[in-house]
């Protein structure tokens, strides 16, 4: 199965923002996605936001949302204000929180609940949830966002498969840990290839420092794809 582009999103990992205006650039006629996460957020706030939104891709605030309901309601209104097209909280803030972020999202932007960061595994994994594997906790989070109402789930390429049998079609699956087959993995510990992810069902595939930090990105995506 040949991977969609429109379904790819760079995740753009820097506080500089030539640099990532230089990646919209270069990657923009290859991919339908942008994503602006914590750091580069951080260092240059709606600016960032803005260099998406001028180039006509979709935008994908990751900034992943976890307090109180009513703080999170406020925040989601707040970005979807900014333009975004995609937003995150924690599947782990609970079903209120889920609710409260479903019923402030306007404008068209669809929320989705992270279920366990690709990150945990392994011995950092067994001393916080001993007994239970990291794909059950995928699918008791994603039973709750479904329930919720918001529009999907974030997850590693290892639940892809499963979760997707047992969601609705238009429930959105977006899949971080894409790396190419036998690639550095750095710090993300449950990952796949895009070509498994997209052929599994995952709606949104999320690449970063394996096409941003390449010599030639647009030779590192067509690679991958």
């Amino acid at each position: 199965m040949e991977v969609n582009a429109d379904s790819v999103c760079i995740a753009l990992d820097t506080n500089d923002l030539d640099h990532a205006r230089s990646l919209v650039g270069i990657l923009g006629p290859h991919v339908g996605w942008f994503k602006v996460g914590l750091t580069l957020f951080l260092a240059h706030g709606r600016d960032a936001v803005d260099a998406i939104k001028a180039s006509g891709k979709s935008l994908f605030l990751d900034l992943k949302f976890n307090d109180i309901p009513a703080q999170v309601a406020g925040a989601v209104d707040r970005a979807c204000d900014l333009g975004a097209d995609l937003l995150t909280v924690h599947a782990g803030g609970g079903s209120a929180m889920l609710e409260a972020a479903a019923s402030a999202r306007k404008g068209g932007t669809r929320v989705v609940a992270v279920t366990v960061l690709t990150s945990l595994a392994g011995e950092t994994w067994e001393r916080m949830w001993p007994g239970l594997e990291p794909g059950e906790a995928v699918g008791r989070f994603t039973g709750l966002a479904v329930d919720s109402g918001v529009d999907g789930v974030v997850l590693s390429p290892e639940e892809v498969a499963v979760t997707r049998s047992r969601v609705p079609d238009d429930f959105m699956l977006v899949v971080p840990g894409i790396r190419p087959a036998g690639g550095e993995t750095h710090d993300q510990a449950r990952t796949g290839t895009p070509r498994q992810a997209y052929a599994d069902g995952g709606s949104v595939l999320v690449i970063g420092r394996a096409i941003t930090q390449a010599d030639d990105p647009v030779a590192a995506l067509n690679s991958m794809l």
